[in-house]
């Protein structure tokens, strides 16, 4: 993410996968690599994918557990059992699971309050065919194991909003995740295509964003990141983008960068049509040891720069230990480092190799997961991490939560 360090008295609660790492590695011995079916597995899944009882300790913390049993949806007077009544009107720290596969069909966007968890694993929830997610001035939130798909564009109207509030909501342009003035928000193993605008939308001021573990497909846009040249208050954003698949049938933003700083890290990229990562406003980019597979026929470079002022832009652009296939090429800046944020040594750690990718990214999006599925496996990597300040993700933790 460009994650800092939070308060353990604010955001603790609300770690998915990282706070019962205590829980997962008492049945685990020691190796250097951890797999599953012969596959390397990326460092935030080796915290609870190799113990069949995920189910029985992932809720564990004191807050508010509130299961979905109702698919349907009212945008203004959501009844218990709904998505809505639990991600927008319970008023507290929220943990949302799923009683049953769901296929959800909003009626207008869905705004998430903070302090909420939605958790997809172990069944199959779609959210599809109209509306879709929004966050908006909301933070500590993590969307984990939803496929989104099919968002189409929303006329101005009423919906609840955070906290239960009514609210006047603007146009929306069918994003499949949209984040306005957002913060602290953890996107992990989700599964999402075919929407009308964009896939994910990081926009206004929003930052401290981890996109981790996605499967982006079929989709012409796929990523935002800053809301528009003008809008220099994204200056102050910083994402990680880390261990995502891109493809098959993405163009282009995987992402597309504003004013602001990317440590796009470890991901898959199966191709593009115009561009894989571009930007413009001066944004800084880190690209380390990810996978570019160019397309057979068409634009192998991997970047695209829009100059968007009569003096011209800059950029900071530069590759760290990619790989490129099929004659992709990256163009990086010319002369010195791309600016990093402020993160303190403790929240260093050490990008994968990228001979690793295939494997690292082979469970990207939504998991088949089930009482039965996680398999055990030796865990000397997994121990040394989860037990000092827990999951590290690129330079930076994905949260800091003191055990």
């Amino acid at each position: 993410m460009a994650c800092h360090q939070v308060n353990n008295s604010v955001f603790w609660c609300f770690i998915l996968l990282v706070g019962i790492l205590t829980f997962f590695t008492t049945n685990a011995s020691s190796t250097e690599k951890t797999k599953i079916e012969d596959k390397e597995m990326n460092v935030i899944d080796q915290c609870w994918r190799f113990n069949p009882e995920w189910r029985k300790h992932r809720q564990q913390l004191d807050l508010i557990h509130y299961k979905v049993t109702d698919p349907s949806d009212h945008p203004l007077n959501s009844t218990p059992g709904t998505l809505r009544y639990g991600a927008s009107k319970i008023q507290g720290k929220v943990w949302i699971t799923f009683k049953r596969n769901m296929n959800i069909k909003l009626v207008r966007p869905l705004l998430i309050s903070s302090f909420t968890t939605i958790d997809g694993r172990g069944v199959d929830v779609h959210i599809a065919d109209n509306a879709c997610l929004m966050i908006y001035k909301a933070t500590n939130i993590i969307i984990h194991g939803i496929r989104v798909h099919h968002c189409r564009p929303q006329a101005p109207g009423m919906v609840m909003g955070p906290d239960g509030k009514i609210i006047s909501l603007g146009q929306v342009d069918g994003d499949a995740i949209r984040l306005v003035s957002a913060s602290k928000i953890w996107i992990d193993h989700n599964t999402l295509y075919d929407c009308q605008d964009g896939l994910l939308d990081v926009t206004r001021g929003s930052t401290d964003i981890t996109i981790s573990n996605n499967w982006f497909r079929e989709q012409n846009k796929v990523m935002l990141l800053g809301h528009d040249d003008g809008f220099v208050r994204d200056k102050n954003m910083k994402v990680t983008v880390v261990y995502n698949y891109f493809g098959p049938n993405c163009h282009q933003r995987m992402p597309r960068i504003r004013h602001g700083y990317a440590h796009v890290a470890n991901n898959m990229y199966m191709g593009w049509v115009q561009y894989a990562i571009g930007g413009s406003m001066e944004p800084s980019l880190k690209s380390q040891s990810n996978l570019f597979i160019a397309p057979v026929t068409g634009k192998k470079e991997v970047t695209w720069r829009k100059s968007s002022n009569r003096i011209g832009d800059t950029w900071e652009f530069y590759s760290v230990g990619d790989a490129f296939e099929n004659g992709a090429s990256f163009m990086e800046t010319k002369g010195g480092q791309v600016t990093k944020s402020n993160y303190s040594p403790k929240q260093n750690f050490k990008v994968v190799d990228a001979k690793y990718i295939r494997s690292l990214t082979s469970s990207s999006g939504v998991l088949q997961c089930s009482k039965t599925s996680a398999q055990y496996a030796e865990l000397k990597f997994v121990k040394k991490i989860c037990f000092t300040l827990v999951i590290l993700i690129s330079e930076r933790l994905i949260f800091t939560i003191y055990l």
